[in-house]
């Protein structure tokens, strides 16, 4: 059954200055529905979240919701609800006050208000604590207390703005968990904003990648990590090889040197393409039964994984394997058709994809740091 849609977002614009922060964002919010908003700092993405809370005005562009445009409408008269990073919470109040306020500005009923504050503690599992002092709570306690805090208004669209920024890795993956299940107890559609690739990929029903002010792919977390629209969202999402390729016909590419079979069509003959291999798709094997050799530069032991990096044709390849190779040893590599991904070129074809490309990176600011030191 089609879901109906919230909130549509139709080519929005918005400038600071003569900063262009965002451009011609197209967005729809389904009922029911978890989206993230991912990408860098200065992507856009929270001002995206505002514009649709009504904090921020766009210079142009219509905010829908339910069919009708709500660009002069107020914060407060809007059936959305905010959970910001820092939880502004209420410190004068107790946790019960905390998260009875929106009703009591109502005027709501004391019974009405006591049924629904403690369902919502109820919900995000916090009964008993109606009477402590919101500031003897841990940073996921007070999260929950600012997520109940938004959800007793029962707003349609509920938006949290990097709420988990603040906990630690152990808390952070937890409240993920938590927020999953709330979303799905509720009903309602949650629009969320980070910066974390396996926040966003683990949580949502649709994740939107942002870049420069501009949607990059909108997609479900298995096809954004396994069919990238671009070289950017490739190398956002996870660890990519992207190498320079020609799409010889369709279901052949060529990259490394030699041609490939793959499962894309669709591309004219001999076009200039971005190739995409992820590297836990690579098989370590024997070099005499490799597609492509080339000498191991590097080893470390990842947990789980040995992550490996390969030097072939002067491009060093990530591959993530369970297999311990050592630093020196010459090995083939084998890869799938399906392991294999083109991208058309864009603006972001050439930028990434190399490993030395990152080491370079911390090269240059190990040697920034340390001008820095002698200043």
């Amino acid at each position: 059954m089609e879901k109906n849609t919230v909130v549509r977002l139709s080519r929005i614009c918005k400038s600071f200055g003569s900063e262009n922060v965002l451009n011609n964002i197209d967005l729809e919010i389904k009922d029911d529905q978890f989206v993230t908003l991912l990408g860098p700092s200065g992507c856009g993405k929270t001002t995206t979240l505002r514009i649709i809370a009504g904090f921020e005005t766009p210079d142009s562009g219509e905010v829908y919701f339910d069919g009708k445009v709500i660009n002069d409408i107020p914060p407060y008269r809007r059936s959305v609800n905010t959970v910001f990073q820092k939880y502004a919470l209420f410190p004068n109040l107790n946790v019960y006050e905390n998260v009875a306020f929106g009703l009591r500005v109502k005027k709501a009923s004391d019974r009405e208000i006591s049924e629904k504050v403690r369902e919502m503690l109820r919900l995000v599992n916090l009964q008993g604590f109606e009477k402590r002092d919101v500031s003897t709570l841990s940073g996921g306690q007070q999260q929950r207390v600012a997520i109940a805090r938004a959800l007793i208004m029962q707003p349609r669209v509920l938006l949290l703005d990097e709420p988990l920024g603040a906990l630690d890795l152990k808390l952070r993956k937890d409240m993920q968990i938590e927020l999953k299940n709330i979303r799905k107890k509720t009903g309602i559609s949650f629009v969320y904003v980070t910066h974390d690739q396996e926040e966003a990929l683990s949580m949502s029903d649709t994740v939107v990648v942002m870049n420069d002010g501009v949607i990059q792919q909108i997609g479900a977390p298995i096809d954004i990590y396994n069919e990238p629209a671009n070289a950017y969202v490739a190398d956002f999402i996870g660890e990519s090889n992207i190498l320079d390729g020609v799409m010889e016909r369709d279901l052949q590419v060529r990259f490394a040197g030699r041609s490939f079979e793959c499962v894309d069509r669709g591309f004219m003959t001999d076009e200039p393409v971005d190739v995409v291999v992820r590297p836990e798709d690579v098989d370590v094997v024997a070099p005499e039964k490799g597609m492509l050799t080339g000498t191991v530069t590097e080893v470390t032991f990842m947990g789980v994984h040995y992550e490996v990096i390969v030097e072939i044709r002067g491009f060093k390849w990530m591959i993530q394997t369970t297999d311990y190779v050592s630093p020196g040893q010459f090995i083939g590599i084998f890869i799938e058709p399906d392991a294999i991904h083109v991208m058309k070129k864009s603006e972001y074809s050439d930028m990434f994809g190399d490993y030395s490309s990152y080491s370079n990176e911390l090269d240059q600011l190990s040697e920034n740091t340390e001008e820095e030191g002698r200043e």
